[in-house]
């Protein structure tokens, strides 16, 4: 049997790459955001789970994944590995679509520094199903080669003391093709743990997935 933590979010390991993550399906949920980590990141990150009580305060399920295992996060190359960090994402996707009582919810991405660049690159294959993708601190850059085959809408947050990134950001926003924005929240740095950054991270996300992570609008936009 699965562990329940609190809050509802239950514990679950995927099979044969024994992922581990943190289920959290509020009632009358129709859409899930997939949480995709950074490097030294996983899925008790006090930020993401952050993020994700208010997302399943705003009604949308949440699934908060590691996407590698302890023995692999010890190979920094790993890390940056996009291509297996993105098969990990899609497997775990799979595996929402799969399980009974996720099967029928609307999915979309919430990725994280190096966790940006996967849940992009697994967003690029002509067969995602994923409706909206929102990057925290995220390395885009890292995915340019697949950025034109985005289909889901894509919204950028990024610090205003992470210059670097925000280069990094605005070169991928010119290469994304679908609906995006890049949205530079002031007075925040790589890790947003600036008093009140993390809250405006989560107003801009939970606004952009309760608008694209909608049934009925993604029914509207696949009979068009």
């Amino acid at each position: 049997m699965p562990h329940v933590l609190e809050d509802k979010v239950t514990e679950v390991v995927i099979e044969p790459e024994h992922l581990r993550g943190l289920l959290g399906v509020p009632e009358g949920a129709e859409a899930i955001v997939i949480f995709a980590h950074g490097s030294g990141s996983g899925r008790m990150s006090p930020r993401n789970n952050y993020v994700a009580a208010a997302l399943r305060r705003a009604g949308l399920a949440t699934f908060l994944l590691d996407l590698l295992t302890p023995a692999e996060e010890q190979d920094r190359r790993n890390v940056f590995d996009i291509a297996l960090l993105a098969a990990r994402l899609t497997r775990a996707t799979q595996w929402i679509a799969e399980n009974p009582r996720t099967a029928a919810l609307l999915p979309g991405y919430f990725g994280a520094s190096t966790g940006a660049a996967a849940a992009l690159k697994a967003a690029a294959s002509p067969s995602s199903a994923v409706a909206a993708i929102v990057s925290r601190g995220g390395r885009p850059d890292l995915a340019l080669g697949d950025l034109a085959d985005v289909r889901a809408p894509t919204l950028l947050l990024v610090g205003s003391l992470d210059g670097p990134v925000i280069a990094m950001n605005e070169q991928a926003l010119a290469g994304l093709k679908t609906v995006k924005q890049l949205v530079i929240v002031e007075g925040a740095s790589h890790l947003f743990e600036e008093p009140g950054t993390l809250d405006v991270v989560v107003r801009h996300a939970t606004d952009w997935f309760l608008t694209y992570l909608d049934p009925a609008r993604r029914s509207r936009e696949q009979r068009w």
